[in-house]
């Protein structure tokens, strides 16, 4: 009777197994889907397109880029959380994918259960950017301005739960400065309202900001990496500007639904870091002052979990409550 019950647990692994290498040897046989949970249009568009047409050379599928903004990120989100995990639905993700759910007093998606990690393509730093009326050169100089106004300062993001916005509180809160968050509706009217002097500081990220600051219509105070920008080696960091331990990066990166075949992950997965490693990837990255950053679809799961433990802990520092 034992024999008979192993035999029969071995012929269904051989089976499952075989039926699972069968899968990915032929996949892909139909188009992929490329969620990406933003409008059409911005740099984040721009990068998911280029890496689209990559993988449609290198599959031999169509990879078609579907547009779902809205909800800081949550709905694109949400629909491959849904998605048959097949590995052809896929959700390009941003550092924006973690900070929103770390805000979500009611989670509309899990970082950690609902999705597959595949890869990482790059990351760089956001900038400290001030309106350029105010007359600031660097962070002392905001720390100034700050203790000496009323009111103190405020600061713009691309909305509630974005990295910019998460940027600044964690700012906030490592100086002890009084500061006042202005949410939009993205990084657009963010920047136009900087632009105008109607709010004060943004931390943005590079591709939103490069052109203002290159053409000097704003004033770069810091970048918030560890280390200094290529782009800007004469521009300080906020940790050496007096605000020790401060490093933030945006990132771009593709997950898969959970479940979706390990082996399907890593055919994906060599196919990314190859687009992501030549032109015209690498140079988008590089010219807006990212760098290629790759990781295995493991190590991508640990730095998501690591990151949303740190922005819980901001969140929760602030007592912030967002629905």
């Amino acid at each position: 009777m034992l024999l008979r019950w192993l035999r029969c647990c071995f012929i269904i692994s051989f089976s499952l197994g075989i039926s699972a290498f069968s899968f990915s040897a032929n996949y892909p046989q139909k188009p992929i889907t490329l969620i990406v949970p933003f409008v059409a249009g911005g740099g984040t568009d721009s990068i998911a397109r280029d890496l689209a047409k990559a993988l449609s050379d290198a599959l031999g599928q169509p990879v078609i880029v579907d547009n779902r903004g809205g909800g800081g990120g949550a709905i694109g989100a949400q629909m491959v959380a849904k998605a048959d995990p097949d590995g052809y639905t896929l959700l390009f993700v941003t550092s924006t994918f973690v900070t929103h759910a770390a805000t979500e007093t009611t989670p509309t998606y899990d970082v950690e259960k609902d999705y597959a990690p595949i890869a990482m393509l790059g990351r760089g730093p956001l900038m400290v950017v001030a309106n350029k009326e105010l007359g600031l050169k660097n962070i002392a100089d905001l720390m100034t301005l700050a203790k000496q106004s009323p009111d103190g300062i405020n600061y713009c993001s691309a909305g509630l739960g974005s990295i910019n916005h998460l940027s600044g509180e964690l700012f906030k809160q490592k100086s002890n400065l009084p500061m006042t968050h202005i949410p939009y509706k993205g990084s657009g009217p963010a920047t136009l309202d900087l632009l105008a002097g109607r709010v004060q500081i943004f931390f943005a990220t590079m591709p939103t900001m490069l052109q203002y600051v290159e053409s000097g219509r704003v004033t770069l105070l810091a970048m918030t990496s560890e280390k200094r920008s290529p782009l800007f080696p004469n521009t300080p960091t906020v940790s050496e500007s007096g605000v020790p331990g401060f490093d933030i990066s945006t990132w771009w990166g593709v997950v898969a639904p959970a479940g979706t075949p390990t082996a399907v992950i890593q055919v994906l997965h060599q196919e990314i870091a190859k687009a992501a490693s030549k032109d015209p990837i690498k140079g988008r990255l590089l010219k807006e002052g990212a760098q290629i950053y790759q990781t295995t679809p493991e190590q991508m799961r640990q730095l998501l979990a690591s990151e949303l433990r740190q922005w819980k802990s901001v969140v929760k520092a602030a007592n912030m409550k967002l629905q």
